[in-house]
């Protein structure tokens, strides 16, 4: 094949071979590793509105690396190759353009819409139906605090992981409380009022914990020094003080639930659950982030389209692209 030179072909539409010439790219991710030889590299994912594509650099890894950061556009000279199965540009000079040459919202592929006043109006009607008055008033207190709504539009549930971009927390929280209104039913020995708050109230701290600024979700100092289980705690002092007669005991549980959410203690909780329903709400979390981060991890990967993923780190395994819900009908 004839090598080509290109510069706005789709990413999907790149072959083996071809050239690479003073490309602006969208930097997704970027890793330094060391390979079996013992030569340093850099590992990258990089994009545009057409898709991304995985990137190496072999050469000068250290100059090149200190020339730009995640979040940034470069331009790349490189060549494209297929390793594995798949394709990645090998690439052999990087430069980082004028700022106003480039807007990055051009690079950027559209993100989900995510009607975030519908998922409050749902989660109000789902507080609404919760039997315990102390429990009810405490999430109706916060979810309708003026402060706490505004911010809770338009948070983020996560930095990187899982439901990480604007409107994401509510998401997140909707989404668990369905799941826990299906195990109430299933499993009639829970409590589904403390289920719902788990819910709410596990992450409800990262309103305060974490900021979205230009595009890009950042730690907040009072989420460095504190964190979002701290944070939903002193939330949960601030309300219950101003109910009359809420119950001491009933304080201390909706704590643990929060304290305990992370499940584990390696994983970030000071306590481990104690009770069934700081266990299920533990779990719940964990299953609806993982979900999440794999589907959100293979419908970014799908734009490539290859059929197998890159290799995932965090779950240490390629991902089948292909979708599967309606194969066989």
């Amino acid at each position: 094949m004839t090598d080509k030179v290109l510069s706005a072909i789709s990413i999907r539409q790149l072959n083996d071979k071809d050239l690479i010439q003073d490309r602006p790219f969208l930097v997704k991710d970027k890793v330094k590793g060391m390979g079996k030889n013992g030569r340093p590299f850099l590992s990258l994912l990089i994009g545009d509105k057409s898709g991304q594509i995985d990137a190496r650099v072999w050469d000068r890894v250290e100059e090149l690396s200190e020339i730009f950061e995640t979040g940034e556009i470069i331009l790349v000279k490189g060549q494209v190759q297929v390793y594995a199965g798949r394709k990645q540009i090998i690439i052999h000079k990087i430069e980082k353009p004028e700022s106003e040459v480039f807007d990055k919202k051009d690079f950027m592929i559209e993100g989900k819409k995510i009607d975030t006043h519908a998922y409050y109006s749902e989660l109000i009607a789902i507080v609404q139906g919760l039997q315990s008055p102390p429990i009810k008033q405490l999430l109706l207190d916060s979810l309708q605090d003026e402060e706490i709504k505004s911010r809770l539009l338009k948070a983020a549930a996560a930095k990187t992981i899982h439901h990480a971009w604007s409107g994401g927390l509510i998401e997140h929280i909707v989404s668990i409380s369905k799941l826990m209104q299906m195990l109430a039913k299933h499993y009639d020995f829970l409590s589904l009022d403390l289920l719902i708050f788990g819910a709410i109230f596990h992450d409800l701290g990262k309103i305060w914990e974490l900021e979205i600024e230009n595009d890009f979700i950042q730690y907040t100092n009072k989420g460095r020094l504190l964190g979002h289980m701290q944070l939903s705690c002193e939330l949960i002092d601030r309300k219950s003080a101003r109910i009359l007669g809420f119950p001491e005991d009933l304080k201390d549980i909706l704590k643990h639930i929060v304290l305990a959410h992370h499940g584990r203690l390696e994983y970030g909780s000071p306590k481990r659950p104690k009770f069934m329903e700081a266990l299920v709400v533990a779990m719940i979390d964990d299953l609806d982030s993982k979900i999440n981060t794999v589907q959100t991890f293979i419908e970014n990967e799908r734009q490539t389209g290859e059929s197998w993923s890159r290799f995932n780190e965090s779950f240490e395994r390629y991902f089948l692209l292909e979708n599967l819900k309606d194969r066989w009908l």
